[in-house]
């Protein structure tokens, strides 16, 4: 158990610790695909305007990492608390107060959308690996069923990670005090 949950069950402690670390190491190894992002946009603006000579391929590749990261960074972002909230409502709330608001929004608002947004995606996402679907954005035409597969695996990421915030919810509702305060992300 940690300092942070003295109270907790070692099963409850366990599968927030094991979320929390899956989503964390996720998120570290997410942050490589910024490489070949700047890469490419590197590549592209150079071909374009040292040599001009711009590239087919350079649309394509930037929009579908930097959506991937987007997306696929969503989870890390529901980790690290930086979704939006209404700061100064919420900061007013006690713990208890956050953890009961938490609870029901995850229960009532979060897991049916996230379900919903997996279930319909899904299929999408193996149409286009079954018909080997092309982007028609470029002349490049790249395969698109990778990228159309970020979408219900966000919504999986995101189940999983909702799944360690509601047991954290559930335990300031039910003890008064914050699981594990998050970083405090201003922008």
């Amino acid at each position: 158990m940690t300092s942070d949950a003295p109270d907790a069950a070692p099963a409850f402690v366990g599968v927030i610790e094991a979320v929390d670390a899956f989503t964390g190491g996720f998120g570290r190894l997410l942050a490589w695909l910024f490489i070949p992002l700047v890469g490419g946009l590197t590549w592209e603006v150079a071909a374009r305007y040292v040599f001009n000579a711009p590239t087919l391929w350079a649309f394509d590749l930037t929009y579908m990492l930097y959506g991937t990261i987007f997306m696929l960074g969503a989870s890390y972002a529901l980790l690290k608390g930086a979704h939006i909230r209404t700061d100064m409502l919420w900061e007013k709330f006690s713990d208890r107060t956050k953890g009961k608001i938490d609870t029901l929004a995850y229960v009532l608002f979060f897991f049916p959308a996230m379900i919903m947004l997996f279930s319909t995606s899904i299929d999408d996402a193996i149409y286009s690996f079954s018909i080997n679907e092309k982007s028609e954005q470029t002349a490049w035409r790249p395969v698109i069923w990778p990228f159309k597969s970020v979408i219900p695996l966000t919504a999986l990421l995101l189940l999983i990670q909702g799944t360690s915030e509601l047991l954290k919810s559930v335990h300031a509702w039910r003890t008064g005090r914050i699981y594990r305060p998050t970083e405090k992300i201003e922008v």
